[in-house]
């Protein structure tokens, strides 16, 4: 089960004075079955850039199946949770790829499982726990409050410890070629 994550949006009223819109649990959570405590959680999700920020509609409703990379022009921001490596299902691995709306993005003859490659601008934040960002060449042990900037490289993501680790994600769409 993913732990809620409180999202708090501000608007405008109709006179133009800025009030909270929504507060409250973000409704787009998705749990993998069968790897305790592989989840995700969508914030929010801008289709454009610059981003409308007069609409008032929801931008990530539970129902709203996004891929691993945000829309065309815009950009998305998550928060992930990663359990230990050793408590991950490949079968359920292998659907969680499978219908994620990106697979090819993953890079399954890479030294670890969850390698990838997208196109886009990441920041991450690690929010709790550890967790060491992986590269072609090299690794690193990131803690809370560790930033990477993450540019279109082949990364993956890896829970060397024994508790949950929460990073927080803004992704970008980005020129690539």
């Amino acid at each position: 089960m993913a732990k809620p994550v409180r999202r708090i949006v501000t608007g405008h009223r109709a006179d133009g004075r800025s009030v909270i819109v929504f507060d409250g649990a973000a409704p787009n959570v998705h749990v993998v079955p069968g790897t305790p405590g592989l989840a995700g959680t969508v914030i929010w999700v801008a289709d454009k850039t610059p981003a409308d920020i007069v609409q008032q509609e929801e931008t990530a409703p539970g129902d709203r199946t996004l891929p691993i990379e945000p829309p065309a022009g815009g950009n998305v921001l998550r928060i992930a949770e990663f359990p230990p490596d050793s408590l991950y299902s490949r079968d359920e691995l292998e659907r969680f790829r499978a219908g994620i709306g990106s697979p090819e993005a993953f890079d399954t003859k890479a030294r670890h499982f969850f390698f990838h490659k997208t196109h886009t601008l990441d920041y991450a934040i690690v929010l709790e726990g550890e967790i060491w960002a992986l590269l072609d060449e090299g690794e690193t042990l990131m803690r809370p409050g560790d930033v990477l900037i993450q540019r279109g490289t082949n990364h993956a993501w890896s829970n060397r410890s024994d508790r949950i680790a929460r990073v927080a994600f803004v992704l970008i769409d980005a020129e690539h070629q």
